[in-house]
């Protein structure tokens, strides 16, 4: 083999790859950012030419931009609260030995199982104004009226951590799977305590599947469409219904595709933000 397909031979491997992010991811960036810039059409998708107003009408009207906080605010509380409760079952799979393993891993991929729009409708189920937990509450007397639990930021935020919980807990057990247990014990036996071996050995190893969990339950939860949709009604609209809406209802693609964009790029913010500031946090430790 000669020396120059030696060389080539690298970039051969990776070719199919890069076609593919070129073909599905690329291609349809530039698309919509050529979208985002064509002018509104009357009764069609867009009209002839170029602007920038879908933007200015984006930035100017103060509705899309709580909206735009609204969505990063529960794509925060989703996340945390996924980290908060996957972190115990991911120690307890990957670091005790169960006897029923099998079972518990078959729990937590349970959601996945299910559709996600069977999945929501079953929190519908439950969380509205005649549903499970209301009824209960009120047949044993401890509430007088129907509690809100739907049409809200609550209720989205209970549904999508019951959809997106397993893809924090994957993560964070495979990374707790690869810590040597010989490392707290070395800081055990030299006299470090549970909580100091915790936060100086175990979670700066275990950051990068907190990190990866944590960019993956927040990327999904900003992008959400079907729980947010069936959970938060027409009272509580995040990003990617409007989306939808813009797109599907009244046809404003070009408007439609500058919100798409104005998601994604907030989106991209916060995860670099996010492992950057983590990084350096464990770094610096």
């Amino acid at each position: 083999m000669s020396l120059r397909a030696k060389s080539l031979k690298p970039f051969a491997l990776i070719a199919p790859a890069v076609l593919l992010l070129g073909v599905f991811l690329v291609l349809p960036y530039i698309n919509i950012v050529i979208m985002s810039l064509r002018n509104p059409g009357n009764g069609t998708p867009y009209a002839p030419g170029f602007t920038l107003g879908n933007y200015l009408r984006l930035f100017a009207d103060s509705f899309y931009l709580e909206q735009t906080a609204n969505t990063l605010m529960i794509g925060f509380i989703t996340t945390f609260v996924c980290l908060v409760l996957g972190f115990p079952v991911a120690w307890q799979l990957a670091k005790t030995q169960m006897r029923f393993r099998g079972l518990a891993y078959g729990l937590v991929l349970s959601p996945l199982l299910v559709g996600i729009v069977i999945r929501s409708y079953g929190w519908t189920i439950l969380l509205g104004n005649n549903g499970m937990i209301n009824r209960t509450l009120i047949s044993f007397g401890l509430i007088d009226r129907p509690l809100g639990l739907m049409y809200n930021s609550f209720g989205i935020v209970i549904a999508l951590v019951h959809v997106f919980l397993p893809f924090m807990i994957l993560p964070l057990m495979s990374a707790l799977q690869g810590i040597d247990p010989s490392i707290e014990a070395a800081a055990r036996s030299l006299g470090a305590g549970r909580i100091t071996a915790f936060r100086r050995i175990v979670l700066p190893l275990a950051m990068p599947g907190i990190q990866a969990g944590c960019i993956l339950v927040f990327v999904l939860s900003l992008s959400a469409y079907v729980t947010p949709s069936l959970i938060g009604g027409l009272r509580v609209k995040t990003m990617a219904v409007s989306v939808v809406d813009a797109l599907i209802d009244t046809f404003q693609w070009p408007f439609g595709s500058a919100m798409a964009l104005m998601l994604s790029l907030t989106g991209a913010m916060m995860v670099m933000l996010f492992a950057r500031l983590t990084r350096m946090k464990w770094k610096a430790n």
